[in-house]
């Protein structure tokens, strides 16, 4: 049973999405937050497997609860999903560096939703392909790398660089495979190998290394945003 908290200032959506979540099999919800702090308390109380996070609430913002979260040894194994109503919101950048482990809007039909959950809840994580370009624009935005140095970066190979720019491009395990010529299982291993040596927490998380570090530069290379037409950026058992 995967253990739901919802966080969100408006009464109405907090309870539709509790209610969503009540009506569905292998779902539980385990409480409602009406603000950030109120999300940090419960969530150390409760010890759910995914909340249900929206970015902009009284008090203290989604983002920083989303940091404490990933940031308390009891809590730290919470997964955190930001939900948002504009596709090309501020904090995007913001709330993955802070430990969320995807970010959809808050206009994706219920069925995605819900599979969105069981995705974070298994460990991965997921991105809707308008945030993933906008994350994209924001490295385009930036000087240079921000941390060049990143402990893994020399032991990359020359596949796993391919392999981990087509997922900072927002493509699938199953899309990779394709334009790698290789099969599935192939990719999979190769995500793996980049999150423990880059210390990633998901997929999420190794897009962020991926811009900050340079390996992957916006708009250079042969992969384009016309990459982006998955529905999410699967984790790395997609």
């Amino acid at each position: 049973m995967i253990r739901v908290l919802v966080a969100d200032d408006q009464a109405l959506l907090r309870g539709s999405l509790r209610l969503l979540v009540e009506a569905t099999e292998g779902l539980t919800p385990v409480g409602e937050a009406a603000d950030g702090a109120e999300a940090v308390r419960l969530t150390r109380s409760t010890r759910p497997d995914v909340v249900l996070m929206d970015v902009r609430m009284p008090v203290l913002d989604g983002i920083e609860a989303t940091r404490l979260i990933c940031s308390f040894p009891e809590t730290a194994r919470t997964r955190v999903l930001m939900l948002t109503m504009f596709d090309l919101d501020d904090h995007v950048y913001g709330a993955l560096r802070a430990g969320a482990s995807g970010f959809l809007l808050k206009d994706t039909p219920p069925s995605e939703l819900l599979a969105a959950v069981r995705v974070v809840a298994a460990g991965d994580a997921l991105i809707a392909p308008a945030v993933t370009r906008r994350l994209i624009s924001e490295f385009a935005r930036r000087p240079g790398p921000a941390r060049p140095d990143a402990a893994g970066l020399g032991s990359v190979t020359g596949r796993e660089r391919e392999v981990l720019e087509l997922v900072a491009r927002g493509l699938n395990n199953a899309e990779i495979a394709r334009r790698l010529y290789v099969g599935v299982s192939t990719v999979k291993t190769h995500v793996s190998h980049l999150l423990g040596k880059f210390g990633a927490r998901d997929r999420a998380q190794l897009v962020i290394v991926a811009y900050e570090t340079g390996l992957v530069v916006p708009g250079t290379g042969t992969h384009t945003e016309a990459g982006l037409g998955g529905q999410f950026i699967e984790g790395s058992s997609g």
